[in-house]
């Protein structure tokens, strides 16, 4: 599809053999998801509003989120539909990893999706209950762990960090570990979106961090020299991780504060569902926790707050949970929060890498 399309550039291309390297083919989808972004949110966001999809502010939230009301939401519909596009333009279509993380993406969007409709039909910030969501995202993670389990090539070893030649072979208990990294992640990354521009911030972060693991893992000469798994095919993910990235920031161009559009429940699950799934495909789900350290500490703090809150009869540990909000009660202004955070995102992602050499 791509060569007929480029066919008249293609001396510029040298023949189209530029096209043989992920390098190269990441770099574009970057780029063609951006462009995508850039070009539909403007019409995207004029529909929502058309629509009178807009976002509902939870009754015990911060005082300052009222004037938020009414925000077009449901804008990760967008971020999916670049991402997949682009997936499918510059990426490998005979690659199962390339459909794999398709079918993540639309999964846990369609979820996301029901969850974000329900709410507008209501008129009320709950949709689907939490029994519901965790049940279909449970669906959703078992299949994709399933097929990642039979995916030719595929170990099911686990890596751990710093210690390369401890890796534990788990068999079918693969399975299950997997669907409680996936379902984790995906509601991590939904808890941590409460602000203009908090989550995608790190998401994208994340995103480049397991770009660069992908396409480690993929190169069989490196992935020995660093003593890495490596995985045949897994390196083609770094073109969806590409295309994810230069979404992302197409999006945040529209949901920087203060915010046009929201990317609701859609977008929220569906670009976690992904990160917790290329943590499963690189091997690196143990390292997870420090990529994605920051929404493994806004999940924490609501689990804390819950559980204290219900042990204690009614005490609490932070003056509103998930995190943000606490630093919010606190009396940072809203921006002042989201970079802080985007900050420690940057930290912890360039730990992580640094695994790569440490042994």
């Amino acid at each position: 599809m791509l060569y007929h399309l480029l066919y008249p550039l293609k001396s510029v291309f040298g023949g189209f053999n530029v096209f043989r390297y992920i390098t190269f083919r990441t770099i574009f989808a970057m780029l063609t998801a951006l462009a995508i972004m850039l070009i539909i949110g403007g019409w995207g966001i004029r529909k929502l509003k058309e629509l009178q999809i807009g976002q509902y502010i939870r009754e015990d939230g911060p005082q300052s989120h009222f004037n938020k009301a009414g925000t077009p939401t449901m804008g990760g519909l967008m971020i999916i539909f670049a991402m997949l596009v682009t997936s499918l333009l510059w990426g490998d279509l005979s690659n199962a990893y390339i459909w794999l993380f398709c079918l993540v993406a639309l999964g846990f969007g369609f979820i996301g999706f029901l969850d974000d409709y329900l709410k507008v039909i209501k008129k009320h910030n709950r949709g689907l209950t939490g029994r519901e969501k965790l049940l279909g995202q449970s669906v959703v993670a078992l299949v994709v762990s399933v097929c990642l389990y039979y995916m030719p090539g595929f170990a099911t070893t686990l890596t751990v960090p710093f210690f390369k030649d401890i890796q534990p072979e788990l068999q079918w208990y693969f399975i299950p570990l997997a669907v409680f990294i996936i379902v984790g992640t995906a509601n991590a990354v939904n808890l941590t979106d409460g602000l203009d521009g908090l989550a995608i911030g790190p998401v994208v972060i994340a995103a480049g961090v397991y770009m660069i693991f992908a396409y480690l893992a993929g190169n069989i000469r490196i992935s020995n020299y660093l003593q890495i798994p490596y995985i045949r095919g897994v390196g083609e993910v770094a073109i969806f991780l590409g295309a994810l990235i230069g979404a992302g920031m197409g999006f945040l161009w529209f949901n920087a504060y203060p915010a046009q559009v929201f990317m609701g429940d859609v977008g929220a699950l569906a670009l976690g569902g992904v990160l917790g799934t290329v943590a499963l495909a690189t091997k690196q789900e143990i390292l997870l926790i420090v990529v994605g350290g920051l929404f493994v500490v806004e999940a924490l703090s609501v689990i804390l707050q819950v559980g204290f809150f219900k042990a204690t009869n009614g005490r609490r540990i932070f003056r509103m949970a998930p995190l943000h909000h606490h630093f919010e009660l606190k009396g940072w202004p809203e921006p002042k929060v989201i970079v802080r955070f985007w900050i420690m995102a940057i930290v912890l992602g360039l730990l992580s890498l640094s695994a790569l050499k440490l042994r």
